[in-house]
């Protein structure tokens, strides 16, 4: 597939100084400082990595040393060869950039080499940005200089092709790295061979490769091999495909059932299949507008194209719905929309994936990937940076692509693909907490405006800049063949500009300049063609998030309001997302105000009725996990606004609740669709088996097991209320709208009965409402505790809404909220409220005076404290040492709210705060509980990911 490049000036790339100062090195311009590493695994005490005297800067969290120092130092550890400081480890990377890019001609002059080393020095530094993985294990290394990390393979309907298929991939997965592939050329199991046999089918060779990836780990770790599969909607196969993990699923549940250790990493899970692999259907706008019209969809022969059976499309996409709300899989790869913004589509289709659906392209290709820090460019006074944004993508682009002319490659056909086609992947992470810190709620529109417009912008620069390195060191190679289509999309990507509408000041900037860059992208395109056929994309930034002290990853959400931070010297301390002091001054809190409601958070982990902040406000601090978690579709409509900015596609899993249906998934995966994406995966809470229990919860289970066991057989009785019982009644208004509660309880003590009086008699509204009450009324009879319905039904909104004339709850989201907030007042303990967030304005106000819900007076009660830290500063071990120099250390005597000794990641404080369950495996490393980034897992604790990158 090689082709010759287009002849090119010979000019070079003139470097801006921009970020460093001219006769000054970066590294003498930060304090820098010598820490010791110890990584333990906390379950079994055995040390996992240690490391002492390591140089790092005094700016640099404890965290990012840590993962940095174990996961991308070379050398063996306790020899000369082992590097020992940040500054060895950026400098074998940064220097081989430069002295690669000198040779082949990217810089001006000697001087421009120089300054664009210095000034990628500066950003890796400060955090402003990583490269992937493969970059910080290999480059500048004696090994194999390997920058991808992710691999996209092929297979054909033969046999040295699927045995080829099995040996690619092994030494893939030997590397560190992932791929995928689809396996549709396969012939179905419903066809025949030449010898006149059956085909066996796709799905039976998967369980080869299956085996094989469960066999070599992933770089010799312990985790498992990271790897897509996809199959065509038409493949005569797909419903096997389809059903496959799922029929899997059940046999763990039954092998569970019968004893066996189920658990992921457990010794009996390797007796289940296909567990190594996530799973897309690539679906055509043919099957789907089948599946909107209920319209039959053709299945076809691999062989001949002809169509071998016929099928009821909507009930074969509730087939893909049912099983990915069994066990998550499969997801869908929508592949119409990918191939209309491909831009080789004379060389060849885009088939398949990476693992995490980030990178597509065509096959036996791959991609190195870096990702910006966003809030590295939000000014102190709150206006985001766009000079240096721009200046940033330009000299990582240039980084690069430099860095393509001298990488290794697995297999002889993928670096032939990549030398000609030369894709990038460009992206970021941080654009949570930057949503965030500047007052915009992720699910807002003007939380997905500011999103679209910096990823407008930060692709068009990419490309941009591709366009000029065109002009200096030539285009790619396969840009001639596929010239008409690539500037076919360059305008895609224009008009989409065009048609974003910013909402403010702070974005209307950002998308101005991206007009600018995509105008010089079509116009410099046309004239010098484009040096990369691909440049962005949305990966999930796992690993190197913690190098540059992200607060979230890739596109995703703030994972909690509360974090889990490890400190210099040993210890740890829970503390409040740094970004929310910021985003309460710039929503014109006072300090005062925002300081009380920092350390209700500390205490709840959540901002419901957190005193003094307003109820518009919530959704600024909506997380992916906890009491206000994101919508499904606020996550699925943040995708679709950045989507058609990226060349690739984004790293994203969409969260639904364990109480969601099938149908939910299903309108998911179509609004989806409908909305443009490329690709959607979706995992619905605990509907996986394989998931590590604690060991409390095993101690439990087995505590439960060694019992006797006496069956009984329970039938619900109604205790009903005596004829005469005490009761109240309450007057209301919320948003306007006026009624009456009245309630009745026990002699004994406890509610019995609920009556709601709201409209008109004879009305809708009061039909609905004495319906629900008698509903209400007999499950508090027949035992359903009070406190299940406030987790319930407080927080639902709907109108009306708004302020009422109850001086204990001033606002409410909905009428309902409102009563069941009244009633938890009334009836429910005072522990029970607290651990709901609902407390009387007396209570409140005695908060913020005291620190203390309770008059310490009342000996009747427990004292529960508020947190008296510093703003941000919850727990901390004992012999620790903060690393932030602008905080105030606290001492041992200090009071503290609550004791974080049982937590080890911020999963696990997020679920001591809120009795939530984070649905993520524990790290196979260190012992600690995982939390979702992206399509993967990442591990807080040593920085391990359960995917490619």
């Amino acid at each position: 597939m090689t082709e010759t490049s287009n002849q090119h000036d010979t000019r070079g790339l003139t470097i801006d100084r921009v970020f460093t100062t001219e006769g000054v090195h970066p590294y003498d311009e930060v304090t820098w400082e010598l820490r010791d590493v110890v990584q333990t695994n906390w379950k079994t005490g055995e040390a996992v990595f240690e490391q002492r005297d390591v140089e790092f800067p005094g700016f640099w969290s404890m965290n990012a040393t840590t993962i940095v120092t174990s996961k991308y130092f070379r050398g063996a550890v306790g020899t000369p060869q082992r590097e020992t400081s940040l500054k060895q480890l950026i400098d074998r990377v940064a220097k081989k950039y430069r002295s690669t890019g000198e040779a082949e001609g990217y810089f001006a002059t000697s001087e421009d080499a120089e300054i664009f080393e210095h000034e990628l020095t500066w950003m890796l530094l400060h955090q402003v940005f990583s490269f992937n993985s493969p970059v910080w294990f290999n480059v500048g290394t004696e090994s194999a200089q390997q920058v991808s990390a992710c691999f996209i393979l092929s297979v054909d309907d033969s046999m040295d092709s699927i045995l080829n298929w099995y040996k690619e991939e092994g030494f893939i997965f030997k590397g560190g790295s992932g791929a995928g592939l689809n396996l549709s050329r396969i012939r179905s199991s419903k066809e025949l061979l030449s010898s006149g046999g059956t085909a066996s089918g796709p799905v039976s060779f998967m369980r080869g490769a299956d085996a094989s990836a469960g066999t070599i780990k992933s770089g010799g770790a312990t985790r498992r091999a990271a790897k897509m599969v996809v199959l065509d909607v038409d493949h005569p196969d797909i419903e096997e495909f389809v059903e496959t993990k799922a029929r899997e699923e059940d046999k763990i549940r039954a092998l569970r059932d019968a004893g066996f250790d189920m658990d992921l990493g457990g010794r009996d899970i390797a007796s289940v299949q296909y567990q190594n692999a996530n799973n897309s259907v690539r679906v055509t706008d043919e099957f789907m507008k089948a599946v909107e019209d209920g319209h039959e969809f053709g299945l076809r022969a691999r062989m001949n194209n002809e169509v071998i059976e016929k099928v009821d499309a909507r009930e074969l996409f509730n087939k893909i719905a049912k099983a990915a709300w069994e066990c998550a899989d499969p997801g869908l790869q929508y592949d119409d929309t990918i191939n209309d913004w491909h831009t080789n589509p004379e060389t060849g289709r885009i088939t398949a994936s990476n693992p995490c659906s980030e990178y597509m392209s065509l096959d036996n290709s791959s991609c190195n990937l870096a990702s910006l820090n966003l809030l590295k460019f939000l000014r102190e006074d709150d206006t985001f940076d766009v000079h240096n944004f721009v200046k940033a993508v330009e000299i990582i682009i240039t980084a690069m692509d430099i860095s393509i002319t001298f990488a290794d490659f697995p297999t002889e056909a993928i670096a032939q693909t990549t030398r000609d086609y030369r894709q990038l992947g460009i992206g970021y992470a941080n654009l949570g907490a930057l949503l965030m810190a500047t007052g915009h709620g992720y699910d807002s529109e003007g939380g997905r405006a500011l999103a679209g417009a910096i990823t407008s912008l930060m692709t068009g620069v990419a490309y941009r800049r591709s366009a000029e390195l065109a002009g200096i060191v030539g285009t790619y190679n396969g840009y001639a063949r596929n010239a008409s289509a690539h500037q076919r999309v360059m305008r895609k990507h224009q008009a989409a500009n065009d048609s974003l509408r910013t909402l403010s000041d702070f974005d209307t900037p950002i998308q101005q300049a991206a007009t600018g860059e995509w105008d010089a992208v079509v116009r410099l395109g046309a004239e010098q063609g484009f040096r990369n056929a691909q440049a962005s994309l949305l990966a999930p930034t796992g690993t190197i998030g913690f190098m540059m002290d992200c607060d979230t990853t890739g596109i995703e959400p703030d994972f909690s309001l509360v974090k889990f931070k490890k400190l210099v010297g040993g210890g740890s301390m829970q503390i409040v997302n740094q970004t929310i002091p910021r985003a309460l001054a710039n929503l014109g809190y006072t300090d005062e105000t925002a300081e009380a409601i920092v350390e209700y958070i500390a205490e709840h982990g959540h901002v419901i009725d957190a005193p003094g902040l307003r109820t518009e406000h919530y959704e600024v601090f909506d997380c992916a996990m906890g009491a206000r978690a994101i919508k499904p579709m606020g996550h699925v409509r943040m995708m679709a606004a950045v989507q058609p900015f990226l060349s690739g596609a984004i790293s994203k899993t969409v969260n639904l609740p364990e109480s969601a249906t099938v149908e939910d998934i299903a309108d998911v995966y179509l609004q989806g669709w409908k909305l443009g994406l490329k690709a959607l995966a979706v995992y619905r809470d605990n509907c996986k088996v394989g998931q590590p229990l604690s060991d409390g919860k095993k101690k439990e289970a087995k505590k439960e097991a060694d019992e006797p066991k006496v069956i009984i057989d329970h039938k619900p009785r109604r205790k009903r209320l005596p004829k005469t019982r005490p009761s109240s009644t309450t007057s209301f208004t919320v948003g306007g709208a006026e009624g009456y509660l009245t309630s009745g309880s026990y002699p004994d003590d406890g509610l019995g009965e609920v009556f709601l009086k709201l409209g008109k008699q004879g009305s809708t509204l009061a039909g609905v409402m004495d319906a629900f009450s008698i509903a209400i009324s007999i499950a508090l009879q027949y035992g359903v505790p009070l406190k299940t319905y406030v987790e319930k039904f407080t927080n639902m909104k709907f109108e009306p809404a708004g302020m009422t004339d109850d001086p204990d709850i001033r606002m409410a989201q909905s009428i309902i909220d409102y009563i069941f907030r009244r009633l938890a007042l009334d009836y429910l303990t005072f522990e029970d409220r607290a651990e709901l967030g609902i407390h009387t304005a007396a209570e409140r106000r005695r908060y913020v005076e005291t620190g203390s819900y309770i008059d310490e007076s009342d000996n009747d009660r427990e004292e529960v404290e508020g947190a008296t830290a510093p703003a941000g500063k919850i727990q901390l071990s004992p012999g620790a040492v903060e690393d932030e120099p602008e905080s105030e250390e606290p001492t041992t005597d200090e009071p503290t709210q609550r004791t974080a000794s049982d937590a080890h990641t911020t999963a696990e404080l997020l679920e001591s705060l809120q009795g939530n369950t984070v649905d993520a495996p524990l790290c196979l490393t260190c012992g600690t509980k995982m939390r979702p980034s992206g399509s993967c897992y990442v591990c807080e604790g040593c920085g391990s990911t359960s995917g490619c990158s």
